[in-house]
């Protein structure tokens, strides 16, 4: 039996979220945080968030055969809460293939902080654009994407029916990327419409023609559960246009 369907989930909202949202908007040019990206927790409403996940996991998770996650901190809490004490379901594979992009000398600054302190790199970013900017230190989406390639040979043959990802924002984006096919600017032009909502389900079918979108980002469990829906954007390059 070959797998027919892919739910990919964002995780709840870290403390890194707020953290970079609220720098935004005072316009100041880092990220007032001191913790390592890979050990970010999620914040009080993230936890609420991944509690209400758990209610998507009590319909969907019994379906489920593979169940991979990133190893940062704040995809594994969140699969680890919506799952709560359900020992039947498939163990989680921890794989460092689903981290979140690595922003390299970019990492913790604004966009503020990139035009200011490295506007050779907003200059090529500029050039380059979004899917090829590689920051020094860093990855660009196209290294992601590569990573994540290997991710999908090596990882779906184990599923045989339906397969659970959580990871992050820019993960779930380029396997929507890979999978459905996008061509570059398909992909550009659809992350700028759509956000990524932190722990949202984006769900992709397979058929004869190949894999479908049948729904991105839902937070329907959110809303049952009256858990806060937030919009935290991801990569602070994404408006150096």
């Amino acid at each position: 039996m070959a797998v027919t369907d892919l739910w990919l989930v964002r995780h709840g909202e870290s403390i890194a979220n707020i953290a970079a949202t609220q720098a935004e908007r005072d316009g100041r040019e880092r990220i007032p945080i001191d913790i390592r990206d890979a050990d970010v927790p999620l914040s009080p409403t993230g936890c609420e968030q991944a509690e209400a996940l758990g209610t998507w996991w009590s319909e969907v998770g019994p379906s489920i055969d593979a169940c991979w996650v990133s190893p940062y901190r704040r995809a594994r809490e969140t699969l680890q809460i919506a799952r709560g004490a359900d020992a039947a379901g498939p163990p989680a594979i921890v794989d460092e293939r689903l981290r979140d992009r690595e922003l390299g000398i970019l990492d913790l600054l604004t966009r503020r902080g990139v035009a200011a302190l490295h506007p050779e790199e907003a200059e090529r970013r500029r050039h380059l654009g979004k899917f090829y900017h590689r920051p020094p230190g860093g990855e660009s989406w196209a290294d992601v994407a590569l990573r994540l390639r290997s991710f999908l040979r090596d990882e779906l043959p184990r599923c045989q029916r339906a397969g659970l990802v959580v990871a992050h924002d820019a993960v779930v984006m380029l396997l929507l990327y890979l999978l459905l096919p996008l061509e570059e600017q398909e992909l550009l032009d659809f992350a700028a419409s759509h956000t990524v909502l932190n722990a949202s389900v984006t769900h992709l079918t397979a058929g004869p023609a190949g894999w479908e979108l049948a729904a991105f980002a839902e937070v329907a469990h959110l809303q049952v559960e009256g858990a806060p829906v937030t919009v935290h954007p991801g990569s602070p390059d994404v408006e150096l246009d």
